[in-house]
């Protein structure tokens, strides 16, 4: 009996409706941990029913759109406002459920089409797109301001000043970054899951890609769940648990990743005053809240309690042990000072987009007849921003190093599965192999998925060319 014949295309399993699946999925998490972490934070008692259309602007910032706060306190009288903030635990949570709904219909293949591949992304973007103007549309409020007792009460009732103070979006600035914020996802996505497929002509060149770009998720992620562990200690040390859960849900990868980065050696400017506050770890408040701009490096927090050298360490210990991987996920041929630059390229592009992403600004500010600060305390400003090209230096430094010696500790395991058995594979599975990939005599390990059965054919072979 002659076996079924194998079909020349596979059967897509992705289409519309998988691709609403995958974008509901994603922004329902997102608001989902907006919502938690507003709430834990207090949004929940904001006036006039504002805190949904607050988790809408927190999902939009989340994803790079932009949100503009915009004061009006009458002909007298000036509030100036401004907030510039990415809460990362929202963007994190996102990112990870659309990359993985992106990648789960392509699972169990070897190659895809580049056709292919724009066409299922372009759905999940429609999709994305529609869902990015509801969200920045529905992102607007204001808000009165309570002044209290005193000078500025007297004053805004004598001559019926009302500070407001309020929240919008530009639409067109929204979706065109939350687009952007969407290819990168999908792209990162492709970059970094080892089995995801990818047009025949990219093949050989995943060797140089994916194993770096995996290690640098690893290396974030590992730092989200050092800072969750040590969120959660700290919460049952001192309490105020509500706080602690607000910044878990809304910037615990803030945090966490600017440690990573204050390890490195980097220096972050920044600045607290007035009713704003850093509420996680009390250092950073402590070390920032002074009249003019502070640096917060490894000489600030190390003056302020000498065991924040252990962030030196941390980096040392995690980068190594990434850069072991990745030379382990490596064909045996690249050599150790290859893998130091590509973990210095890798490293250095993590730092700049840690940078990029993680600086925050907040102010406002009532006067009322050109007099400023008439809240006794009422205005304020956060402003914590890196010495980019100095952190993203640093990073490509250590990348060297760490990929160098990485490479040299990866090596004798490599050089130990090359002679235990024939273990090189064609570049369809994603595995070790050759340049030249498996030969008639050694054919590799059998392929998963669709072609588990079809063997080395010509016709696998000619559909990796393409």
């Amino acid at each position: 009996m002659s076996p079924p014949p194998v079909s020349a295309r596979p059967v897509a399993r992705h289409g519309w409706a998988r691709a609403v699946s995958t974008v509901l999925t994603g922004v329902a998490v997102m608001v989902l941990v907006a919502a938690l972490g507003l709430w834990a934070a207090g949004a929940a008692d904001l006036p006039d029913g504002a805190f949904p259309r607050v988790v809408a602007a927190t999902v939009v910032a989340a994803v790079g759109g932009s949100v503009e706060l915009a004061g009006n306190a009458g002909a007298l009288a000036e509030s100036r406002a401004g907030l510039t903030v990415v809460p990362l635990s929202v963007t994190l949570a996102g990112a990870l459920l659309i990359g993985a709904g992106f990648l789960r219909p392509l699972r169990h293949r070897a190659v895809a089409s580049a056709r292919e591949l724009a066409g299922w992304a372009a759905r999940i973007a429609v999709l994305w797109l529609l869902v990015l103007i509801g969200l920045a549309l529905v992102a607007r409020q204001t808000f009165a301001v309570d002044v209290g007792n005193g000078i500025l009460s007297d004053l805004t009732g004598l001559f019926d000043v009302s500070p407001r103070v309020g929240f919008t979006t530009d639409v067109p600035l929204t979706v065109l970054f939350g687009l952007l914020w969407l290819a990168g996802v999908l792209v990162l996505a492709l970059l970094v899951a080892r089995g995801a497929p990818l047009p025949g002509r990219l093949l050989r060149r995943q060797e140089s890609v994916r194993p770096a770009a995996h290690a640098m998720v690893v290396l974030l992620l590992a730092y989200v769940v050092i800072g969750l562990v040590t969120a959660l200690i700290t919460a049952a040390v001192r309490g105020n648990a509500r706080a602690v859960f607000a910044l878990i849900l809304l910037g615990l990868p803030n945090l966490a990743w600017l440690s990573l980065t204050v390890g490195l050696g980097a220096t972050w400017n920044g600045r607290v005053d007035g009713p704003f506050g850093l509420p996680l770890p009390h250092v950073l408040d402590a070390i920032l809240r002074t009249p003019d701009v502070s640096e917060l490096n490894l000489r600030t927090l190390t003056a302020y309690d000498g065991r924040w050298w252990w962030l030196v360490v941390v980096d040392a210990v995690l980068l190594l042990a990434v850069a072991v991987r990745m030379a382990a996920r490596s064909p045996a041929r690249v050599r150790p000072w290859q893998h130091a630059v590509q973990l210095a390229v890798a490293l250095a592009l993590t730092v700049l987009m840690i940078g990029l992403l993680g600086r925050v600004s907040a102010h406002y500010g009532l006067s009322l007849l050109g007099i400023g600060d008439l809240g006794g305390g009422l205005s304020g400003e956060v402003l914590l921003t890196p010495q980019l090209w100095q952190a993203v230096g640093l990073g490509a430094l250590w990348g060297l190093v760490a990929g160098f010696l990485g490479g040299l500790l990866a090596r004798p395991a490599l050089r130990r599965g090359d002679m235990s058995g024939p273990r090189n594979s064609s570049p369809l599975n994603g595995r070790r192999g050759s340049p030249a990939g498996p030969s008639a005599e050694d054919p590799g390990p059998p392929s998963s998925g669709w072609l588990r059965g079809v063997g080395r054919g010509p016709w696998v072979r000619r559909c990796a060319r393409r």
